[in-house]
């Protein structure tokens, strides 16, 4: 469950202020508005990547975690450019949290190609990013995210800058996951039809306030 109460956020001269609302745990929950009203501020303060909260909790399966490091949270998370580690193989990406984590070198390689398999991407794993079409390089980012089997899943515009083909197989690929994997998602778009296609819970940030409700 990812809960925002009474939530507060300064950015230099911008603003946001008492954000409330729900997204219930396991549900695919969207988030639209139009462009630069705040919502990747949202989602990284949800992530711990926005330092500037002044106030309200920010509640992750009933844990305040407004304190927490972003490593501690429990969440995965995708930004729209992917933000790839271009020095590393795709391997190596896959990896990076679960080494930060200390898991062991056995441990790793099982997760990695489990996910690799899940994602397709098998093939990739001794690459490193560069040259990586749109849809792989999501497919490595959604891979890295979930290493660490997280309870929460921020994607900020996944699926933008992608051609119609990819576009609809990365979709196909993120309702796979829901379905598959137990994850609360957050997930930012623009796409009223991206929406309707994945969403089960929506919210719109209009005039500085989260409205929740269903598409119009």
């Amino acid at each position: 469950m990812i809960q925002l109460e009474n939530l507060c956020l300064r950015n230099g001269s911008f603003e946001l202020n008492d954000l409330s609302a729900t997204i219930p745990s396991g549900s695919y929950g969207i988030l639209m508005g139009r462009t630069g009203c705040g919502k990747t501020t949202i989602l990284e303060a949800i992530c711990g990547l926005q330092p500037h909260v002044t106030g309200g909790t920010i509640r992750l399966n009933e844990n305040d975690v407004a304190l927490l490091k972003p490593a501690e949270r429990g969440i995965g998370y995708v930004p729209q450019d992917s933000a790839l580690f271009e020095t590393m193989s795709i391997f190596e990406n896959v990896a990076f949290s679960l080494r930060l984590r200390q898991w062991t070198e056995s441990n790793i390689e099982k997760r990695v190609h489990e996910l690799a398999e899940l994602m397709a991407i098998t093939k990739l794993l001794d690459r490193r990013p560069f040259g990586l079409s749109g849809g792989e390089a999501k497919r490595v980012a959604l891979a890295r995210a979930l290493a660490a089997s997280p309870d929460v899943l921020c994607l900020d515009e996944p699926l933008s800058a992608l051609d119609e083909k990819t576009h609809g197989e990365i979709c196909d690929l993120l309702g796979q996951l829901h379905r598959e994997i137990e994850v609360t998602i957050l997930h930012i778009t623009h796409s009223t039809a991206e929406a309707r296609r994945l969403g089960e819970t929506f919210l719109r940030l209009e005039e500085g306030q989260l409205i929740e409700g269903n598409l119009e």
